[in-house]
């Protein structure tokens, strides 16, 4: 697999709790050996099997790149790199779980940092080299499990970060303002361990869910999880039913979104990827509409653009609404883990729960939950090179606008 390097870990942790001596120096090993980057293009081409002198089980069938399926070379080559590639990325976030301000000495974060290390120990204990087919499809099964495993990190880490808000606020209660700088030196070093984390957790999951997915019968345009002719318009209509959903759930009813651009356009991307991208945004502007107008059903639309061009570095979708926008100084606030507009009663009795809303995406969710639906969008957005910004005007209302990378060369920016 043709990748691209970042640099080592800046610092060592030499010593782990909960972990034997042995178990620590493993992580440790692994932590010091560089994360290996990849790219929407490398992704697709190792899928297709660009990479070995044989693309596909039937040799006709390269003619017809939509619908072809991984040959077992293609298989054993991609299991092998994740056999080396895993490890390495767990340590680095075991070792960075280790030492986060603030949050290590959370419960729920403590809970991810034991799921993190049981994947670890089980991939390094796995065979080292990895070439018949009966070892890959052994891999196959330990990597599924691990994929489901963790399908619950994000909100387990959101509840770290509520109960981060919850410790910061009674100490600042008991404390006063001797506690207020040395909590905000913190929650900076907190943010950015969040950046890492969630950053390097959606490539973990890119890496494992495109191997399984290689595994799967072909699905017309795909290769693995990428689909080579992705639609923003059809993801951003499916959002819009999702989002209305919710709204009409929560408030009896839903303001209309309108779509307009390059309806037309279809370029290789991450369906699901976009998919959670564009549902957070909505949901935000119908729920802000409608606080905004009050449950009259007179609301304004809200309008989707899909902006393309042949020589366009990025394909663009603004979402714009009039639901009252943000105050200025909120607008830092936005992209914090430790910042939400929900109702306190709601977010406690998220953190408590253990039912559907512990998984990854979904419309079980309220409208307005543990605070991460924002930052966590733009490391979707920033995965393969894109972006998300925010513009507003408070008392009118808001426009974002996502930028997605056309040609999918852009290398996946891991966090050391």
């Amino acid at each position: 697999m043709r990748c691209f390097v970042s640099e080592p870990y800046p610092f060592r942790v030499t010593s782990f709790k909960d972990v034997s001596e042995a178990e620590g120096r493993l992580i440790s090993e692994q932590a010091k050996q560089p994360q290996t980057s990849v790219s929407l293009q490398t992704l697709m081409q190792t899928g297709r099997g660009e990479f070995l002198n044989r693309t596909y089980t039937d040799d006709k069938s390269i003619e017809n790149e939509e619908a072809t399926q991984a040959t077992e070379k293609i298989l054993i080559q991609v299991a092998g790199f994740l056999r080396r590639e895993l490890p390495i990325r767990l340590a680095h976030r075991i070792q960075d779980l280790e030492c986060v301000p603030l949050m290590s000495e959370m419960e729920s974060v403590a809970g991810v940092k034991q799921l993190y290390t049981q994947s670890f120990l089980e991939l390094v204990q796995f065979d080292s080299k990895i070439t018949t087919p009966e070892q890959e499809e052994s891999f196959a099964k330990l990597v599924e499990t691990i994929y489901d495993r963790h399908s619950k990190v994000l909100v387990q880490m959101a509840r770290g970060a509520y109960e981060v808000r919850d410790a910061i606020r009674r100490k600042q209660h008991e404390e006063g303002h001797r506690a207020t700088k040395a909590t905000f030196d913190q929650m900076e070093s907190t943010h950015e361990f969040l950046d890492r984390f969630y950053l390097c957790r959606i490539g973990i999951r890119v890496l494992i869910g495109q191997y399984l997915a290689l595994r799967q019968p072909p699905i017309e345009n795909y290769v693995g999880i990428i689909c080579s002719k992705t639609s923003p318009y059809h993801v951003v209509e499916r959002a819009i039913n999702d989002a209305a959903f919710m709204c009409t759930r929560k408030y009896g009813e839903a303001p209309d979104v309108t779509i307009s651009g390059r309806l037309d356009l279809t370029f290789p991307y991450v369906p699901t990827h976009l998919h959670y991208i564009m549902l957070e945004l909505l949901k935000n502007s119908m729920r802000a509409t409608v606080d905004w107008h009050g449950e009259s059903g007179d609301f304004p639309k809200i309008k989707v653009i899909i902006a393309d061009g042949s020589s366009n570095e990025d394909v663009v979708i603004k979402i714009a609404d009039q639901g009252g926008g943000i105050g200025r100084s909120n607008m830092t606030k936005i992209w914090s883990y430790l910042f939400t507009t929900a109702d306190p009663a709601i977010q406690e009795g998220m953190v408590g729960s253990n039912s559907a809303l512990s998984v990854d995406h979904g419309i079980d969710s309220p409208l307005a939950g543990l605070g991460y639906g924002l930052p966590i969008s733009r490391s979707y957005c920033r995965y393969f090179g894109g972006d998300l910004s925010i513009m507003s005007m408070e008392g009118y209302g808001t426009d974002a606008f996502v930028y997605l990378t056309r040609l999918g060369n852009r290398r996946e920016p891991v966090p050391i």
